[in-house]
């Protein structure tokens, strides 16, 4: 939020919080960016990918040439 203007609304809701959490608008606003990055870090990686269903596998052994006897 530190790198965009905030309106004057904006600006007085987060001053209103910060004074309820004891601290200075800046303070309040670092702390708030920390927070933000820790959130972005801490995501969970993507869930592995999950196997073929059904009829993906049926069309993939339809696509392969049929074994000849010998």
């Amino acid at each position: 939020m530190t790198d965009r203007k905030m309106t004057e609304q904006q600006r007085a809701y987060e001053a209103k919080r910060a004074a309820k959490a004891g601290m200075s608008l800046d303070k309040w606003l670092a702390a708030k960016e920390q927070e933000k990055k820790a959130a972005t870090v801490a995501k969970l990686p993507p869930a592995p990918p999950k196997p073929p269903g059904f009829f993906s596998r049926l069309l993939d052994r339809a696509h392969k040439p049929l074994k000849a006897k010998s």
